[in-house]
């Protein structure tokens, strides 16, 4: 379980880099009015990828800490949701970070289906911001420094 944590941890921090590269690309090339090319297509990519991951081992994490118990021996999800420290940990920040996953996915692929470069990055950037705002306010700062 500890290794799994450890993964989680430490993939984050790659998660948030390639997610602002692939942010910062998408609205850099938009108001630019760059030509979209394999390398945007790669950078996007990479960020879709690394989320996917890191949503994987996230899941893992879930269910190897057992939470379940935890909220069975605190007295239930209502004694969970009045503790705000275990409803960040038990239920906002796994949600928040699957929705993020999802604005990931959606814009990825969204974009694919636009044939010209400006709807390719406007796409990517609406969607790559939204995601990146909910994961920065989601990640449990407290535990990375």
């Amino acid at each position: 379980m500890e290794t799994v944590q450890f993964i989680h941890s430490i993939w984050a921090y790659l998660v948030l880099l390639v997610l602002v590269l692939a942010t910062f690309n998408a609205l850099i090339k938009f108001f630019g009015d760059k030509e979209f090319d394999a390398k945007d297509f790669r950078i996007s990519l990479f960020a879709l990828i690394t989320m996917h991951i890191q949503l994987l081992i996230g899941i893992i994490l879930y269910f190897t800490k057992d939470y379940f118990s935890v909220i069975e021996q605190v007295g239930g999800m209502g004694e969970v949701m009045k503790n705000s420290g275990l409803r960040k940990l038990i239920i906002e920040h796994p949600f928040a970070m699957i929705i993020a996953v999802a604005l990931v996915t959606i814009g990825y692929s969204k974009h694919k289906k636009k044939l010209t470069s400006k709807p390719k990055f406007k796409l990517l950037a609406i969607f790559y911001t939204l995601a990146l705002a909910c994961v920065l306010y989601m990640i449990p700062w407290n535990l990375w420094f």
